[in-house]
């Protein structure tokens, strides 16, 4: 059998550093691979021939000779996931389709796929191989329990094209222990973290050094959502890193109570993680109460952050507008919070109610469920796209303000002040995966096609950022290429914004919606 495995093009959209990729780091295509599908080509039985294709780094050849073609995806995907699934049952392909959106939303691939795969894969993957070559293969196939993660087999690091991607990817845990109204990975993943062994870990590690991986993130929903297993596993990689001369940069998604255990972070370190993504949500304890946010409450928020960049971590945060709490005053109060925690890579979206999480219920069963499309746009959450008819403003203020706030927040001087506010609480940063002249190659092209093409007042706060880090001889080093690195996320960021912003026009609600709607992003990723 010959399968042919789709990782479909992601959206245009902050996390896909589009600006970057062409000007500043132009050897790298996206920013990771697509290790579930990895994953899938390693459930595949041994004797099968399996090919991985990535549309984000490679056109797809859809004359391609298959038996099956099986597309993956997220839900911001999902629209080209149907196009691709499409295409390839039009020339005759058996197509199966898998991955968030099918397990939350199965009744919009009607007619789309010969086949859905919906939920964890490690099982039903392999019963529908086998049912295939069999001859009597399902239309859809559901995990309804939870997947040891002992089941899951090291990913097929070798279909991967390592070099042009900026970081590789690794899972440790599913689930999380919180229950915070707007997400859907407690839907999908359950609130018991389920973990992989260290063993397991190892081998991944192992597996990428291999590749000559440098930078990697850590896929969990939030790594620190058993606080024991997580030192655990940062114990471990403290002593792999030592035993290959700290050959890795990590990255990881937590919580903020992360801030609250001071071994964790020392921990965190050592490792040599250089950033955690972070839901922040909100300045307001309203808002945050509303939303079941509960571990946000247990400190403050501005102190925990700062006690993160103590320790030399970055961290990128996530923010929502929209909340019941939250009236026309919220757009000032985020954006001193975001300026004061000098937080660069700042994700600011509307609040998204995705089906199936006990918002959308509350939602659907108040009437504040606005129709909408589903189309790329409405799943974006990190832009102009809610499907929610807010409390306390009207949507067109809602629509207003936040696109207002991301003026606001990427203007030249406030990217300065965040990244002011961030050096002066951020402790030694660990070495970033590049070599020297690969830092060289990328000042030249933020310079060139960043800071030159912004004129004189970019150039003015540029320059005094910079300025600043002479201020701090000992650190100067790190502390520039983390600089190089932040005003680069910076100008990508506002690069999107401002293309995002001039074509987007909020949508008149008319009335409850009528069927599901789509899962934001945000809720995949924190």
């Amino acid at each position: 059998m010959r399968v042919l495995l789709i990782y479909p093009a992601l959206p245009d959209g902050f996390w896909a550093f589009s600006w970057v990729f062409r000007h500043v780091i132009t050897g790298r295509r996206a920013v990771n691979p697509p290790i579930g599908l990895a994953t899938i080509a390693a459930l595949t039985p041994p004797d099968w021939e399996v090919r991985l294709v990535d549309e984000n780094i490679e056109p797809i050849d859809f004359a391609a000779d298959a038996d099956i073609v099986a597309v993956g995806g997220m839900s911001v995907q999902h629209q080209r996931q149907i196009e691709i699934l499409k295409e390839f049952r039009r020339r005759g392909r058996y197509v199966v389709a898998g991955g968030s959106f099918v397990t939350l939303c199965p009744e919009h691939y009607q007619g789309c796929a010969d086949t859905l795969i919906a939920g964890e894969a490690e099982r039903v993957w392999p019963r529908f191989c086998a049912d295939f070559a069999a001859g009597r293969a399902l239309p859809l196939y559901t995990e309804e329990g939870e997947i040891a993660l002992a089941e899951s087999p090291t990913p097929r690091h070798d279909l991967l094209q390592w070099d042009r991607y900026l970081a590789g990817a690794i899972q440790f845990s599913r689930g999380c222990p919180f229950r915070c109204e707007f997400c859907d990975i407690i839907v999908m993943f359950g609130r018991k973290p389920r973990l992989k062994s260290l063993a397991q870990i190892e081998a991944e590690l192992d597996g990428m050094r291999a590749h000559g991986v440098r930078n990697i993130v850590f896929v969990d929903d939030n790594l620190i959502g058993h606080p024991a297993e997580c030192r655990k596993l940062l114990q471990f990689l403290i002593d792999y890193q030592r035993r290959h001369r700290y050959r890795f940069v990590f990255g990881a998604e937590a919580t903020i109570n992360v801030a609250a255990h001071p071994e964790l972070l020392a921990l965190l370190r050592a490792a040599n993680f250089a950033w955690l993504f972070i839901g922040i949500e909100s300045p307001d304890a309203e808002a945050l109460q509303e939303t079941r946010k509960v571990q946000n409450l247990r400190n403050d928020l501005l102190q925990s952050i700062r006690t993160i960049y103590s320790h030399g971590i970055d961290v990128f945060g996530g923010f929502i507008v929209g909340f019941d709490a939250d009236d026309d005053s919220i757009f000032d109060r985020q954006l001193r919070f975001i300026v004061d925690a000098g937080v660069i890579i700042a994700m600011v979206g509307m609040l998204m109610a995705p089906p199936r999480t006990p918002l959308y219920e509350r939602l659907r069963r108040d009437g504040r469920l606005a129709a909408a499309e589903l189309d790329g746009d409405t799943l974006i959450n990190a832009g102009l796209s809610t499907n929610i008819i807010p409390l306390q403003m009207t949507r067109e203020q809602l629509f207003a303000g936040t696109a207002d706030l991301h003026r606001r927040l990427l203007d030249d001087r406030n990217i300065y002040l965040r990244l002011l506010n961030k050096l002066r609480y951020l402790g030694p940063a660990p070495n970033y995966a590049f070599e020297v002249r690969e830092w060289w190659s990328i000042l030249r092209g933020l310079i060139v096609h960043g800071v030159l093409r912004g004129g004189p007042r970019r150039c003015f706060y540029f320059a005094a950022s910079f300025a600043y880090a002479l201020r701090r001889p000992l650190l100067f080093g790190r502390t520039m290429r983390t600089l190089i690195a932040n005003w680069s996320y910076a100008l990508s960021l506002k690069d999107y914004a401002e293309r995002r912003l001039a074509r987007a026009e909020p949508a008149a609600p008319s009335g409850p919606a009528s069927r599901p709607l789509p899962a934001a992003a945000v809720a995949e990723g924190a």
